[in-house]
């Protein structure tokens, strides 16, 4: 993507960088990162309009001593969800600007699932003008499945209105693996459209591998961020797809993907987030996280950093950004020894000095907002809609993972041998659908815990030791129109609203991330283990395009054998 300039401000540039008239800004004594030589240098950085004009000796209307500090590139996430943050854009651009991050490629599925073509309208409306570039992927699986219920279904015809948008990069994330391994008409019309414009499709294929992993590449999948192991990330990058090493909240796959981070392999490689609640984004950072830990574990400091600059803005044709050199975009973060932000310059413009930052929200149509915040149409709920009868699966749930294991089979709850109930109440269309199930792994003692945050299709998702609680939470929920609530003996211990289209609040990330504290507080209290995120990995159990049992409206299913264990 090669972002246009005036000839008026292009003329201004060579002057610039010829010395012939001072730049807008010179970030003197600068020691940078030169992604091309794979070197540290050293220069004055001219910036002029927004642009680097160049690098060597340089005066500006405004100058800044860099001595003792380290300038990068803009870190780039090549891969997350907004709504994961349970915050809007605006809020989170607060929290992750001052940690150097300066453009996200987004893919709004979870907005798509609940409101359609209309939520990619909200999230474009509610991206623009922010201090990051905030890239649009549209997205490929609405539903994930056909066995998923959401608010709607999306075929090409559907996102042909949004190509021409100036921020619309590509298609996202290609959930459906089966749909493309069986050629289906509808998925592969998507991906071909998409070719049509020569834009990238991002991928989805956890444990894909042999000529069923070819055949997903050969659709035309330029993409991975789903690589849990080294073989399987090899494997992918082999056949030509980028890797992108995703270190989120809820799957971490950076230690794991450790080897990829030396030559030959780490020129294909991203790092992206995928999902990251507010705790992390407060206490740890963003993409600048990543870096800091992909060193600590033995990484060169400069592979880890060409990772999270220059490889995405190459993985996604960004062809002014991602470098400091002359015509790039002056999209920069500056670092001290221990690689912390100190900076945040955005298009020439230093938008984060060491201070807490406030960014106003974008105006917002009407008829979006009014559609976000009314999403929910479901019947009152109570614990009728929890009761079964016989044997129905188990979920197995893995330590700091989002993949799961067949468990099995259970007849009722079983605190001893952490067995719960598990549910899924359909909420786009007042169907009832509930299915229900089992779940090992999750570690509740006592009362239940809900959430509208339900990936993809967010409809309620509630675990529990008795059907009262579960009723009591899941009606909250339909109640504030979107949250996360716990309940106990049929009171409500703690909740947090979200009712834009019942996933995301408009709180800031340090007032979301203080409930979510005091929540997960509460939930371990009530038994939940440690090694769970109890919202964050229970928002994956819904999701049927990761191996192996998940929990949908119609019962429990296994996503490896395509079919229901029990419903």
């Amino acid at each position: 993507m090669q972002e246009q300039m005036t000839t008026q401000a292009k003329q201004r540039l060579i002057r610039v960088a010829l010395g012939q008239e001072k730049a807008d800004l010179v970030l003197k004594n600068a020691e940078y990162l030169n992604v091309f030589t794979e070197a540290w240098a050293q220069g004055d950085i001219a910036i002029a309009d927004g642009r680097i004009a160049g690098v060597g000796s340089y005066k500006g209307e405004t100058e800044r001593d860099m001595s003792g500090l380290r300038v990068v590139p803009g870190f780039i996430d090549g891969h997350m969800h907004f709504e994961s943050s349970l915050v809007m854009p605006s809020r989170f651009a607060e929290a992750v600007v001052p940690h150097g991050t300066t453009s996200v490629v987004c893919d709004p599925h979870e907005l798509a699932n609940i409101m359609g073509v209309d939520g990619i309208r909200y999230m474009l409306e509610a991206t623009e003008g922010l201090p990051i570039d905030a890239y649009v992927m549209l997205p490929s699986c609405v539903p994930a499945t056909n066995e998923d219920e959401s608010y709607t279904a999306l075929f090409a015809k559907d996102l042909e209105p949004l190509w021409n948008h100036s921020r619309v990069l590509g298609l996202a994330e290609m959930m459906n693996y089966p749909g493309v391994l069986s050629a289906d008409a509808a998925v592969c019309e998507k991906i071909a459209e998409t070719q049509k414009r020569s834009k990238p499709v991002d991928g989805h294929a956890p444990c894909l591998s042999g000529k069923e992993l070819t055949a997903y590449i050969a659709a035309g999948i330029h993409s991975d961020h789903e690589c849990s192991t080294f073989e399987e990330g090899l494997e992918k990058l082999a056949q030509g797809q980028w890797v992108m090493i995703r270190q989120g909240t809820a799957a971490q796959n950076l230690e794991a993907l450790l080897p990829l981070l030396k030559a030959p392999y780490a020129s294909r490689c991203l790092f992206v987030t995928d999902d990251k609640h507010p705790s992390e984004l407060i206490n740890d950072g963003h993409i600048d996280d990543i870096v800091r830990m992909a060193i600590e574990w033995g990484v060169s400091p400069i592979t880890a950093l060409k990772t999270a600059t220059w490889n995405p803005a190459a993985a996604f044709g960004f062809a002014n950004h991602g470098a400091i050199a002359p015509s790039y975009v002056a999209d920069l973060a500056v670092l001290d020894e221990a690689y912390q932000v100190q900076m945040t310059i955005k298009d020439g413009k230093l938008v984060y000095d060491g201070q807490p930052i406030a960014i106003k929200s974008p105006e917002m149509s009407d008829e979006l907002v009014e559609l976000a915040l009314h999403s929910f149409r479901m019947q009152p709920i109570d614990e009728r809609a929890f009761a079964r009868e016989g044997s129905l699966g188990v979920i197995g749930m893995v330590d700091g993972q989002i993949i799961t294991t067949d468990g099995g089979l259970a007849q009722g709850v079983d605190i001893n041998n952490d067995i719960l109930k598990i549910a899924s109440l359909e909420r786009h269309h007042s169907t009832g659908h509930v299915g229900v199930g089992y779940i090992r792994g999750y570690g509740l003692k006592c009362g239940a815990v809900a959430s509208s945050v339900a990936h993809d299709s967010h409809n309620i998702i509630v675990v529990g030791t008795n059907d009262r609680d579960m009723a009591c939470a899941a009606e909250r929920i339909r109640m504030l129109g979107g949250g996360i609530v716990i309940a106990k003996d049929q009171v409500i211990v703690n909740e947090l609203p979200l009712p834009i289209a019942g996933v995301m609040t408009d709180e800031n990330v340090q007032d979301t991330n203080e409930v979510m504290e005091s929540l997960k507080t509460d939930a371990a209290l009530m038994g939940v283990h440690e090694g769970i995120d109890p919202f964050m990995t229970l928002s994956f159990m819904s999701l049927p395009v990761i191996p192996t049992m998940r929990i949908l409206t119609h019962g429990v299913f296994n996503a490896s054998s395509w079919s229901y264990v029990s419903r």
